[in-house]
């Protein structure tokens, strides 16, 4: 969200009154947030008062020149110098190449020509801010928050990180509950980061992407001639896996006569290739995944019983984004950062609307949504701000509101002689809903379909009393 700090402020440096009038308007009427100092001295002073982040400084200054204040600045202010853009006359390029040495990102010669001055500032303030989403991702990710690539502060990641980490000590399987697209993958690999076999492979088999016909074969390997086109002998995925994690991704699109000979292999540890009579030993870690209903699966016939118990050793539930809207404004920042770092768009902030949009959406699509949500935003987003209409549209739109209605079922009436505005029409319903559940706010958030923190918020926005003076007053 866009916050004081975010105006430019840059600080001229420029004995020529007629020409410091001139940039000072410029600047001022490009929005930055400008101060104007005739000499190096005041200049620096300056600089060490305030925060800035360019200085535009002539290289000739009565006094100590423009060299000077830009050495001064960069020894004073060591870790938060601002830019330093110098301005020369004609023909002192060898100057110029001087001051570059020193530290300043870029040089103008005289007689200035406006359009190009803009267009430098513009870069060197891409180029800023560039340099600043960069600090700000290792900062996130060198965070508490961070987790083996995994982001959260909220109580349900905390949580899950602190399980994971004690599931990593044991060796037996581990299975993974969660919707498609809360970072089932991400879990396993922190599992396998955590855990005794962090010095063997990784390796992410998708259950789903292998042809039946060839499932036995990729899993356990095959000896040459088993059948028709095994021409030469073939390893499989759990030898290939072996001192490492095996990811097996979406287990219950798993076939159901493969299922015997994976738990076979869960429970003494040993494989047989296809066609061979030879049995292998291998010391492999699983860890398995689903979307599905497992236990449904075992009801319903498609998935063994005791392969399931055999996997629930270790279960985990990765949870999905809706239930820990805690965490949305940081992975939001995050993916900013990333996807503007890669597209080198300046662009550093969300608005508070284009937040609010996002706190209030479902994401069905889960953390994945979130991480495409925002980089579409980044593509289409003119600025250093993400607006609410840079996000995907079926984001921005609105939820069909619930009525808000009362106990005989009759509808909120407005006066059409004083219609109340859109907010107030909001607080009302906020006001019965939570009149309706008891004052529980975990209920009334569920209802309004909105997180606890945002309810909080409104509720603290309101006028005094207002959720009194709308409970009462509102025709439910």
């Amino acid at each position: 969200m866009k916050r004081e700090t975010d105006v430019i402020r840059i600080l001229l440096v420029e004995d020529d009154e007629a020409l410091g009038s001139l940039l000072l308007e410029e600047l001022q009427d490009a929005g930055y947030r400008t101060k104007l100092a005739s000499t190096a001295e005041k200049a620096l002073s300056l600089a060490l008062a305030d925060t800035f982040d360019i200085i535009i400084s002539d290289l000739r200054l009565p006094g100590a020149d423009g060299l000077a204040l830009l050495k001064n600045v960069r020894n004073r202010l060591p870790e938060t110098a601002p830019d330093f853009l110098m301005i020369t006359a004609f023909g002192s390029v060898e100057k110029a190449v001087e001051c570059l040495k020193a530290g300043a990102e870029d040089f103008l010669t005289k007689p200035l020509d406006l359009e190009h001055f803009h267009l430098t500032l513009r870069r060197m303030l891409e180029k800023r801010a560039m340099r600043s989403t960069i600090q700000d991702l290792r900062r996130v990710q060198a965070d508490q928050s961070s987790f083996h690539g995994m982001y959260g502060r909220s109580p349900q990641m905390l949580n899950l990180f602190r399980q994971i980490e004690q599931i990593a000590k044991a060796d037996g399987p581990v299975l993974v509950h969660g919707e498609s697209g809360t970072g089932k993958e991400f879990i396993a690999r922190a599992i396998h980061n955590e855990s005794s076999f962090s010095d063997g492979p990784f390796l992410v088999v998708n259950c789903a992407g292998i042809p039946e016909s060839l499932l036995e074969s990729e899993f356990f390997g095959h000896a040459a001639g088993s059948f028709t086109g095994a021409q030469g002998k073939r390893e499989g995925i759990f030898a290939e896996a072996e001192g490492g994690t095996l990811f097996l991704d979406e287990i219950g699109d798993m076939p159901y006569a493969l299922q015997a000979k994976v738990l076979r292999m869960l429970q003494d540890g040993k494989i047989r290739p296809v066609g061979s009579n030879q049995e292998r030993q291998v010391h492999v870690r699983i860890v398995a995944a689903t979307n599905h209903d497992l236990e449904k699966q075992v009801a319903d016939g498609k998935f063994r019983e005791d392969l399931f118990f055999r996997l629930e050793t270790f279960a985990l539930h990765a949870p999905p984004l809706r239930e820990r809207e805690d965490d949305i404004e940081l992975l939001a920042a995050l993916f900013l950062q990333q996807h503007a770092l890669r597209l080198e768009k300046p662009v550093r902030e969300i608005s508070s609307a284009a937040m609010e949009t996002l706190r209030r959406y479902p994401f069905p699509g889960n953390v994945r949504e979130l991480h495409n949500a925002i980089e579409r935003a980044v593509v289409f987003c003119a600025g250093r701000e993400i607006q609410r209409k840079d996000l995907p549209s079926r984001i921005r739109k609105e939820r069909t509101a619930r009525g808000p209605v009362g106990s005989a079922g009759e509808v909120l009436m407005i006066d059409d002689h004083s219609l109340p505005s859109l907010l107030d029409i909001e607080n009302r319903y906020i006001a019965h809903v939570l009149e309706r559940v008891a004052g529980n706010k975990r209920k009334a958030a569920e209802i309004l379909g909105i997180g606890r923190r945002t309810l909080y918020r409104r509720l603290t926005e309101m006028p005094t009393d207002a959720v009194n003076r709308h409970a009462a007053t509102a025709n439910l």
